[in-house]
């Protein structure tokens, strides 16, 4: 008989509803597991086995009561889901990755955080994030650094590093996660997993963290594209004062149930060079995209190669409201100190950014979304689809992108290795990286794509039909 942990967070869902499973049962096994594995992965930055272990027996409660009277519970009921901690779940420890925030205990849940509680899912604990939610690498002076289980000495990726670790080892069956640049897609690529950035507006990011970028949503980690379309339902959906609302979709219908369908013959450009000025892509993330593309190709789409100019304009943007965002945190001035390099050449450089420049980065965006929509995927007669590498390099050991001494130069690298990207958390569109390509050393290799706004629905059903052409779920990390 297959571990708990070996099945599917749908499968495991069925299981407490049908009453084969005990969510009680199922929290304890991840409980033991987190206890045994996580030094070594860095998943988590607080645990929470007593509200868990509430939260479980509730949920078993309520799953007998529902049975007995005939009533449905939410698709993802008992089932647990740890957050990332950027967000915010009342009277947890939330330090968003920093020794600045060690202490600090919210008072209310994020809105998405309220959506879980109200989906009957179990709070295992705060999953680990670099400070901020900054880098593309979960490191930190809280916790131990957040590593893939393909190969622990490298890292799990950033932001939602801890998130994707917890997964991947089998310390969750999924994860909320988020992503303000790619922190669900580097992570999902270097882990080995399947991940969803929604389109802005899709998730709500309220009541009281508003990114005002836009750039930010949350997300679901998953192994199989029907758990993170499940994850996204449970998730997906406005509240009162939102800035944004993605185009809901039609009555009746659901994310998980576009994971069932078929998705049509799609025009899908595909495209390998990056998109920022000077990067190399390597051979192995070039392959992945290509490979990748002859397989949608023989499942009957059409593809068609793409380049874009490098646009070192929106890398200029980007950088200038990535630093702004970097300020928005207030700290009391003696904590100061307390904060890593980057954060700290971050908060300085985006201290410099006039309000002027701030209102033309901004602007740069919305005009880049809207050549997109109307120049590459205008509906029935542009692209569907873009395909492309999620990242420009495999996994990179831990430290490898950390420069202390000389954070500027950290920053390029880490644009470098992420040149792909930033591009749909600036327009807004939805994007997933597939776990599709392994390479020679056995280490994940993600390929990315990004439907048009709104469109979450195409990708999920693509991805699909390339998960049952491909599985990846045979696949063992090798810390399993």
């Amino acid at each position: 008989m297959a571990d708990l942990h070996d099945l599917t967070a749908l499968e495991q869902a069925e299981k407490i509803r049908s009453g084969e499973l005990s969510p009680v049962d199922l929290t304890e096994h991840y409980l033991t597991r987190i206890e045994r594995l996580d030094d070594a992965l860095g998943a988590f930055l607080t645990r929470t086995p007593e509200i868990a272990r509430k939260q479980a027996t509730d949920a078993e409660s309520e799953a007998t009561a529902a049975r007995r009277e005939g009533r449905t519970l939410p698709p993802l009921h008992g089932v647990p889901v740890p957050v990332k901690d950027l967000n915010q779940v009342a009277g947890v420890r939330c330090t968003m990755g920093s020794r600045a925030l060690a202490e600090h205990v919210p008072t209310v849940d994020d809105h998405v955080v309220r959506k879980l509680r109200d989906g009957g899912t179990i709070l295992l604990g705060k999953t680990n994030t670099p400070e901020f939610g900054l880098p593309c690498y979960t490191e930190n002076g809280l916790a131990p650094p957040a590593r893939t289980p393909w190969d622990p000495a490298r890292s799990a990726g950033g932001s939602s590093g801890g998130a994707a670790a917890a997964v991947a080892g089998g310390l969750a069956p999924l994860a909320h996660a988020s992503d303000g640049g790619g922190s669900i897609r580097i992570p999902a690529s270097v882990c080995g997993l399947f991940g969803i950035k929604p389109s802005r507006g899709r998730i709500s990011p309220g009541p009281l963290l508003h990114d005002i970028s836009g750039l930010a949503t949350s997300g679901p980690l998953a192994r199989t594209v029907a758990d993170a379309a499940t994850l996204l339902d449970v998730m997906a959906g406005p509240m009162p004062g939102d800035p944004f609302a993605a185009p809901p979709l039609p009555p009746g219908e659901t994310f998980a149930g576009h994971a069932r369908r078929d998705p049509g013959r799609l025009r899908i450009a595909c495209l390998t060079e990056a998109p920022v000025p000077g990067v190399e892509v390597h051979p192995d993330c070039r392959t992945a995209a290509t490979d990748t593309a002859a397989l949608l190709t023989g499942l009957g789409h059409d593809v068609e190669e793409l380049s874009l100019p490098a646009d070192q304009g929106i890398l200029t943007a980007f950088t200038r409201v990535w630093s702004v965002l970097a300020t928005n945190r207030p700290l009391p001035p003696e904590h100061e100190e307390l904060l890593m390099p980057l954060t700290r050449h971050l908060r300085a450089r985006g201290a410099e950014v006039s309000g002027t420049d701030f209102a033309r980065a901004m602007y740069a965006f919305r005009l880049l979304a809207q050549s997109v929509a109307d120049g590459l995927m205008p509906p029935g007669t542009g692209y569907d689809v873009l395909l492309s590498p999620t990242l420009a390099a495999p996994p990179v050991p831990v430290g490898h992108l950390r420069d202390d001494d000389d954070p500027q130069a950290e920053f390029a690298a880490i644009g470098a290795f992420t040149p792909f990207t930033a591009l749909y958390n600036a327009t807004g569109q939805p994007a997933v990286s597939v776990p599709l390509q392994w390479n020679a050393e056995g280490l994940p290799i993600g390929v990315m794509l990004a439907g048009r706004y709104g469109d979450e629905a195409t990708l999920i059903a693509l991805s699909a039909q390339l998960e049952q052409a491909r599985p990846w779920a045979g696949r063992t990390p090798s810390m399993w």
